[in-house]
């Protein structure tokens, strides 16, 4: 299945985008966005927010974060080699042997992560970040200090790609395709007859702190929230279904249920796949989101919220994989629902 526009959501997969470091993916996704957005509103957190019928009283805020997971230099060693820390949920396990690219504070430069030869023992038993070196060819700490600093970020050095013409595969998918179909559903919804305002927010700093969100949805107060992110898929091998949920790609947008989330706003977005004949999945989300949701929430005077997500195989890893046909399916869905809200609507849970 074709995906529309397809080239901006590979634009935005292949620009570094390390949360705290946000400003050239933003940047980018203004560009594509003022084309079509009544104005373009940024904030101090970074964030950037396309907005439609501003003057609507009902606030509708859709928030998909931009930055990824990565990996932050804590320590130059003599010999030349760079260690790490995690900028968000690092698997130390994936990162062996990958090419990263550094994004020093003189010059972006290439490496490779380490790993032991086979020969020599290979990797063993547990092992965590701080176990784990960059290599830049570097000879010393003072040619390395040419170009890096503690404190620099660096993210897998890997391009998107196309599998079988349906789904996506590459680094950072967790949450680039959110900030594209939060653009989407905005585009899409340009020169519609809306009865309700549309902020679609480029978020920052999920996957650390979710500040951008908070930032978000206290700068402009909304009716209510809709978190666009990834949620895990498990339609592939030795993933006990029954602890983790049956979520497939092609399956369809996933819905969270559990306590964060404001029924209405579910029932609403039923309504909208039922009319498009479209079939959804459905995730637990018992306490926590653990995404953007939580901090919306817990804006202004409380701002109801759901969650809407993307399966997604292989979570923070280099080779995230997703469907087209889903992040299509998804853009349509919230099209549809926001298509059809009158601006009159009560989220409040004890009142018809």
């Amino acid at each position: 299945m074709p995906l529309e526009n397809q080239d901006f959501l590979f634009e935005l997969l292949s620009t570094p985008s390390p949360s705290s470091m946000e400003m050239e993916i933003q940047k980018k996704w203004i560009n594509y966005v003022e084309n079509f957005a009544d104005e373009i509103i940024t904030d101090y957190a970074g964030n950037a927010i396309g907005v439609l019928n501003k003057e609507a009283e009902f606030k509708i805020l859709l928030a998909g974060h931009c930055d990824e997971i990565a990996l932050v230099i804590n320590r130059l060693g003599d010999d030349g080699f760079l260690y790490f820390d995690k900028m968000g949920g690092i698997n130390p396990k994936a990162a062996i042997g990958m090419r990263v690219d550094i994004r020093g504070y003189a010059k972006t430069i290439s490496g490779v992560i380490g790993v032991n030869a086979q020969h020599h023992g290979g990797i063993k038993g547990d092992f965590e970040v701080e176990d784990l070196y960059i290599d830049c060819g570097a000879k010393s700490k003072e040619e390395i200090s040419q170009y890096v600093q503690v404190g620099d970020l660096a993210v897998y050095d890997r391009s998107p790609d196309v599998m079988m013409d349906r789904y996506i595969t590459g680094r950072g998918l967790d949450n680039r395709t959110g900030a594209f179909i939060v653009a989407e559903v905005l585009r899409k919804l340009k020169g519609k007859d809306l009865n309700v305002g549309v902020y679609a927010a480029s978020t920052v700093n999920e996957e650390t702190n979710m500040g951008g969100a908070y930032f978000a949805a206290s700068g402009i107060k909304p009716s209510l929230a809709i978190a666009c992110d990834v949620t895990f898929a498990t339609d592939y091998p030795h993933v006990n279904k029954n602890k983790y949920g049956d979520i497939k790609l092609e399956g369809g947008p996933v819905l969270a249920k559990g306590a964060p989330i404001n029924r209405k706003i579910n029932l609403w977005l039923e309504q909208a796949a039922k009319r498009l004949d479209m079939s959804i999945q459905y995730e637990l989300t018992p306490r926590m989101t653990g995404t953007d949701a939580d901090k919306m929430r817990l804006t202004n005077q409380g701002v109801p919220v759901s969650l809407v997500s993307l399966p997604l195989r292989y979570m923070h890893s280099p080779v995230e994989t997703a469907s087209m046909q889903d992040i299509t399916e998804e853009i349509d869905l919230i099209v549809d629902w926001i298509s059809h809200m009158t601006g009159k609507e009560n989220l409040n849970p004890l009142e018809d």
